[in-house]
């Protein structure tokens, strides 16, 4: 058996340089094709009929009228009459029909009955939520009424809060269905092409082996596109009803109330501190929602780890859309909802909170000597030391500067993976295992962790993904794939590499143990002129070729978990608009042993500028009289536009220490502290604390005319 491990730094051809994303010229040629673009022979469109209130209860449901609509070929009732209504847009009817326009005439046709009930959609205001108000016991440590009743402590209180932040992917959420006989196949948009097949079957009551997905291409997940859906199930059941392929696709619409969202997240903060900056005590009162269900607690306080705590959290339930996975679940809000507190402390007192930060870092645990070092750096790369002020002292006229910071962590362990490593005869080597590439560049680091291993050139390798017939693979979620990819077509690789030199040793006059390969040849160690180029090698294989099956866990220390970062933000706010500018972030991040070093700078950029977004624009607007969410649409709810991006620095930390590791996942992390360091650097440019995020110019506004947190 070979050592499971990774080559020493320094040492490789491909693993950790530049490499550009191997479905690039596929995506920007219009050669990629997505679930959105799937078109099969004799293809029928469905459109669903929506609830409009945000919580009724179905009375009856007549759909004659669209079944006589000509084009119109099959019909599903979602949900029975009788059924409890949650939140508006919530499936009801779908229709296949042989174009939209008819399958859209045809929901209009259909008579539902509702009788509505008493609904809440608005959370913000914990006083008014009644009975949807559910309060978890209090969690106490240390001795906190003794932190804040010391006569020489510095406290502080305030109110701090998130919005719920709507899913936003490019493609919407939808599948094409297409049975033969007792057998269905499926194109879904999704995170998860081998859970689905599952979810299926289990739903439709069919076996597993009877379920076929197949995607290669999806526009955005984030988190939102791991579950089958009703929308899913329907569409499958229409297009057995039909006989016919069935394609159903979320119009922006439903895709912003429905498809998932970002719980809020508000907070009482009490902050107890020693006159030199010494933290001591922390009290938070948080509540939050995710629709029906409420909100879970977010982690607080996030990574400060206070010598005296009481927290008590509250989930509101109510009607609209649920939560779903959004890089990083619960993190950008307890960091927030954290770092705003602390930074405001460090007002109080008077203090850099760069230095309050360091002078508290032992209390961040076991990483506090990796955090100071990536704040000194950060510091460097934004000058902070020259560049900060104290929020006294702001500069003349309306346009204000300032500076702010945050720090974060996440987890990233790889998910469990099976890969399967082929050597052809003819030098061919297919990879082959039912991942998804969500445009987070997983073929690439597939191909790169393989060609490096048998040390080929990047086009030697072909590469099978997407679909659930392959060695099965996790769902891309959590910051799990890069591992378990990586880690999983390592072991393949190594084991068919094996018995490649054990193949060519005998032509080498050696030992398989005295065989390398590199630089597309297969030669004795130390002596590459004692060698076969790869194709002669593998030309010793005579007709069959060589397959080895790698998993994830599996020998050797190839991943681990447990990363964190620096992020620092300057900000420019005019305060007679009260619109907020991002002129410049540093991120500095960890992550172990980078594969692709260019697509790990690129999660990076995407995540800052996704943390933009939530940090001034995106914010679900629920109307609290008719129960419906008033901006599901592109014009109303904002994203960050190309003139939103600022200059971006991203330093990523290559500690050797941090390397030997192994890959850890990197698509949460940096997305976590955007909304606090913007936050932070709001409040010290103009020198009072906007409370909640988004930083709309309405809230800038209000804060400045209140003096704060309003």
């Amino acid at each position: 058996m070979p050592e499971f491990n990774w080559p020493e730094p320094g040492t490789t051809t491909l693993i950790g340089k530049r490499i550009s994303r191997l479905d690039g010229p596929a995506k920007v040629t219009g050669a990629a094709k997505y679930a959105y673009d799937t078109k099969r022979p004799g293809m029928l469109y469905a459109k669903v009929l929506r609830s409009p209130h945000a919580h009724a209860r179905i009375v009856s449901i007549d759909t004659s009228e669209a079944e006589k609509l000509p084009g119109v070929e099959a019909v599903y009732i979602v949900q029975e009459p009788n059924t409890e209504i949650h939140w508006e847009g919530d499936d009801i009817v779908a229709v296949a029909a042989v174009d939209e326009p008819t399958a859209e005439d045809a929901i209009r046709r259909i008579k539902v009955v509702y009788e509505k009930l008493p609904h809440l959609v608005r959370e913000e205001d914990l006083s008014k939520v009644g009975d949807r108000a559910k309060p978890a016991a209090d969690q106490v440590s240390g001795d906190p009424d003794k932190a804040f009743q010391d006569p020489d402590a510095v406290v502080i209180e305030g109110f701090y809060g998130t919005s719920v932040v709507t899913h936003c992917c490019l493609e919407a959420h939808g599948n094409v269905a297409e049975w033969d006989g007792d057998s269905l196949t499926v194109y879904p948009s999704t995170q998860a092409v081998e859970r689905l097949g599952a979810q299926f079957a289990e739903t439709l009551k069919i076996p597993a082996t009877n379920v076929h997905t197949l995607m290669q291409y999806v526009g955005g997940g984030f988190g939102s596109k791991v579950a089958v859906d009703r929308w899913g199930i329907a569409v499958a059941k229409l297009a057995q009803k039909a006989g016919k392929p069935v394609k159903l696709m979320l119009e922006r619409k439903p895709e912003q109330m429905v498809a998932g969202n970002r719980p809020s997240s508000y907070a009482k903060v009490k902050l107890a501190a020693k006159k030199d900056g010494t933290l001591t005590g922390w009290q938070s009162d948080s509540w939050s929602t995710g629709g029906m269900a409420g909100g879970g607690s977010p982690p607080l306080p996030y990574i400060w780890n206070f010598p005296h705590q009481r927290k008590r959290h509250t989930a509101v339930s109510v009607n609209a859309g649920s939560a779903r996975a959004w890089r990083a679940p619960n993190h950008p809000q307890g960091c927030y909802i954290t770092m705003s507190a602390i930074e405001d402390m460090a007002a109080k007192l008077g203090m850099d909170p760069l230095d309050l930060l360091i002078k508290n870092i032992a209390i961040t645990g076991e990483r506090s000597e990796l955090y100071r070092k990536e704040l000194l750096k950060a510091a460097e790369l934004m000058e902070w030391k020259s560049r900060w002020h104290p929020r006294r002292d702001r500069s003349p006229g309306p346009v204000k500067q300032g500076l702010g910071l945050s720090i974060h962590t996440w987890g990233g362990r790889g998910h469990a993976s099976d890969c399967r490593v082929a050597i052809h005869p003819d030098g061919s080597v297919e990879v082959s295992l039912c991942t998804q590439d969500l445009g987070t560049g997983t073929r690439t680091v597939v191909a790169i962790v393989a060609a490096e291993t048998l040390g080929v050139p990047l086009e030697t390798i072909k590469l099978n993904i997407g679909d659930n017939r392959l060695p099965r693979s996790g769902a891309s979620g959590g910051s799990t794939t890069v591992g378990g990819v990586s880690a999983s077509t390592r072991r393949a690789a190594l084991l068919a590499r094996e018995q490649l030199f054990a193949k060519v040793a005998p032509e080498l006059g050696a030992t398989p143990d005295q065989i390398e390969s590199s630089g597309g040849q297969v030669h004795v160690k130390n002596d590459p002129k004692k060698g076969l180029y790869w194709k002669q090698a593998t030309a010793k294989l005579g007709e069959t070729p060589i397959t080895a099956m790698g998993q994830n866990p599996g020998d050797g220390e190839l991943i681990s978990s447990g990363v964190g970062g620096v992020q620092m933000a300057d900000v420019s706010v005019d305060t007679e608009t009260g619109i907020v500018k991002v002129n410049k972030m540093v991120a500095i991040q960890d992550c172990g042993l980078i594969i692709d070093m260019k697509t790990a700078e690129s999660q990076v950029h995407g995540a800052i500028i996704m943390g933009i977004g939530y940090s001034l624009f995106e914010e679900r607007v629920m109307d609290q009289a008719t129960g419906r969410m008033l901006n599901p649409n592109m014009e109303f709810y904002k994203l960050a536009g190309f003139a939103d991006i600022p200059e971006i620095v991203v330093h990523m930390w290559l500690d050797p220490e941090q390397q030997k590791r192994g890959v850890i996942g990197l698509g949460e992390p940096p997305t976590v502290s955007p909304g606090a360091a913007i936050g932070n650097a709001v409040a010290n440019a103009i020198g009072v604390r906007v409370p909640t995020l988004p930083l709309t110019p309405d809230k800038v506004l209000l804060a400045l005319e209140k003096g704060g947190m309003a």
